[in-house]
């Protein structure tokens, strides 16, 4: 597949233009701002931008933040941005996010199978593919200092306390979509919480002055 002049998929191009940013209130747009500051510190100064995105079992919406996160600062032109995600405990990256991703133009294969599923997610031709499994926050794969920590979940928000290595703490919570695994709006409601994270993910990357 040929990516776009962004160095993004045409497919997920397309999803990404059909995002509506506008749509976010003032008050989420407070609560998005100390990761704008961040990053905007990070490229300022001409430093690395590494962010991980934490939850309790690091299985949707950790992942879900991450892979878009990633893809946005290819999308913007950003330099030198390290996304990540990790949990409080190790589980499996649930395989409906895993759809819901491959249906907005993400190339993903699975690497390896059995109870902790590897993936190799793809968002551009010429960019290293998001390594997607389910990981502890201070899982050798994720970074130990100068990382910004982005609570997704507010489970994990209140029983993480402290994050060891962290530069700042962020708390950006979503509703947890696993409280409609069992039901017939499971595939609408993954891809309503992925295109709310994608949707404020490209408003944070668009604040950014590279």
């Amino acid at each position: 597949m040929t990516s776009t002049q962004s160095g993004v998929f045409p497919a997920l191009t397309t999803t990404i233009q059909s995002l509506k940013p506008e749509t976010i209130s003032e008050s989420r747009k407070k609560e998005l701002q100390p990761l704008i500051d961040f990053i905007q510190s990070k490229v300022s100064n001409q430093q690395e931008i590494r962010i991980n995105f934490i939850c309790t079992h690091n299985s949707r919406r950790s992942h879900f933040s991450q892979v878009w996160a990633q893809t946005f600062a290819t999308h913007f032109k950003i330099k030198n941005v390290f996304c990540y995600s990790g949990g409080t405990e190790a589980t499996a990256l649930f395989p409906t996010v895993v759809d819901t991703l491959r249906s907005s133009g993400f190339e993903i294969r699975t690497l390896s199978e059995g109870n902790n599923p590897i993936y190799s997610i793809k968002y551009a031709e010429n960019e290293h593919p998001i390594i997607g499994f389910s990981k502890k926050l201070d899982a050798d794969f994720n970074p130990k200092s100068e990382f910004a920590a982005i609570m997704t979940c507010s489970q994990a928000d209140d029983g993480c306390p402290f994050i060891a290595g962290a530069e700042t703490r962020i708390p950006i919570t979503y509703e947890d979509p696993k409280v409609f695994d069992h039901t017939p709006q499971k595939a609408e409601k993954y891809s309503e919480r992925s295109r709310q994270i994608a949707t404020e993910l490209f408003y944070v990357f668009n604040q950014i002055n590279s």
